[in-house]
């Protein structure tokens, strides 16, 4: 049996008892880059797509504050309760044939999303949600695995890469849909084809699938570890904020006086500046002795910028969303590579990865259902600063435990 042992504030190396074999298309790494990004930037068009159109999908289904609220926090739901599966459907068939197959499903999703009216626009959404959700487990573990001495540079690419498909998502579905007569189906419905194309030029790694997975290790402890719980809750509040401004942000400016291209405009460049700390938050902090200074660096701009889009003047609000921005992509990307940072190899990271992101996500979606409940009862968004004042300090709080220079304490051993 193999015990993990805490990091010394200096990170000091030990005996690495469990050996990463390296990805068979590493020869070709170029190739296994460009497949991380387009998987990446397929992770969050499913759920920016829907937020500029969400008056308008909510005008045309009839649904209530409450009810948009659930369709905003399914998808999210989604993510933490299939987290759990992908762990195991990777030992039975291996991540790269997992991440095919529900890169797949995930284009069905958004489909079913835009075809079959209501019923169809919380199925696919489910679909969708699960997709991501179980994508999303195993990307962490596949950087471990296979860039073990640049998993910090490697987290914050891929990151960079899900801020950028998020972004694009956000400022074009609008447009999209004003283009082709009004039709938020087809404005919903668009983003299956850069999942089509992301599933094609993933079938390499499918083919050439890693062998590990045949060896299965069993990881004990994770859920008895208090380090492990707060890069949970970590993962889980932030994500929180984060998902509401995916969800809400644009209702919240249309409410303010903005049209709703302007309000997916504004949410695009928010996101847009996320792509400049999610690559460079997680190079910078991984120089330091530990990540607490960044995360509470990161988490203040956050919530600054949420504050601004808020209560402050309409003239102000691009500086806001940006200064928004350059904090959600700074706590998102710590939050994946806190995952990487307290694992001793691609094992353990998978199974922290699905606690983190499982329970996380599940945390996650109470934010964005919170925000249109309290809307639905007070008619007024300046009520839900509440919300972000709560969720933010409670990420900080975990942020401070989760940032510290230590590793999960576990045992691993092959079954």
């Amino acid at each position: 049996m193999i015990t993990e042992k805490p990091m010394t504030a200096k990170a000091q190396s030990s005996p690495q008892p469990i050996t990463d074999q390296a990805h068979p298309v590493l020869k070709r790494p170029w190739l296994l880059l460009l497949g991380l990004v387009l998987v990446a930037l397929n992770l969050r068009p499913a759920l920016s797509s829907v937020a500029p159109l969400l008056n308008e999908v909510s005008a045309s289904l009839g649904m209530s504050a409450a009810e948009a609220g659930l369709l905003t926090t399914l998808p999210v739901l989604c993510l933490g309760l299939f987290a759990p599966l992908a762990p195991i459907l990777a030992r039975r068939f291996g991540s790269e044939r997992v991440v095919l197959v529900v890169l797949l499903t995930l284009a069905s999703g958004l489909a079913v999303r835009s075809l079959f009216g209501e019923v169809g626009l919380f199925t696919g959404s489910l679909l969708a949600g699960a997709s991501i959700g179980i994508i999303g487990v195993l990307l962490p573990g596949i950087v471990k695995r296979d860039f073990p001495h640049k998993a910090g540079a490697m987290t914050g690419v891929y990151t960079m890469a899900l801020c950028l498909g998020a972004a694009i998502a956000a400022g074009s579905t609008v447009p999209l849909s004003q283009y082709v007569g009004d039709s938020w189906q087809i404005g919903l419905g668009f983003w299956l084809v850069p999942a089509l194309i992301a599933a094609l030029f993933w079938f390499p790694q499918a083919r050439e699938m890693h062998g590990s997975h045949r060896d299965v290790y069993r990881v004990r402890g994770l859920l008895r570890d208090p380090l492990a719980w707060q890069v949970t809750l970590y993962m889980g509040l932030q994500s929180s904020l984060s998902y509401i401004v995916f969800g809400w942000l644009p209702s919240i400016l249309i409410g303010r006086g903005l049209t709703p291209t302007q309000a997916g405009l504004l949410l695009s460049g928010s996101i847009i500046a996320q792509v400049i700390s999610a690559l460079a938050v997680p190079y910078l902090a991984t120089r330091g002795k530990d990540q607490r200074l960044a995360i509470m660096l990161v988490m203040s701009l956050t919530l600054t910028g949420l504050f601004g889009c808020l209560y402050a003047p309409l003239g102000g609000l691009w500086g806001w969303a940006i200064l928004l921005g350059i904090g959600q992509g700074g706590t998102f990307s710590l939050a994946l590579a806190l995952i990487v940072l307290r694992s001793r190899d691609s094992h353990v990271a998978a199974n922290l990865s699905s606690m983190a992101q499982g329970f996380g996500y599940t945390i996650a979606s109470t934010g964005p259902f919170a925000v249109g409940v309290v809307h639905d009862m007070t008619g007024s968004w300046s009520a839900i600063g509440w919300i972000f004042a709560v969720l933010g300090l409670g990420a900080i709080i975990a942020g401070m435990g989760a940032g510290r220079a230590l590793q999960v304490q576990v045992s691993s051993e092959k079954v």
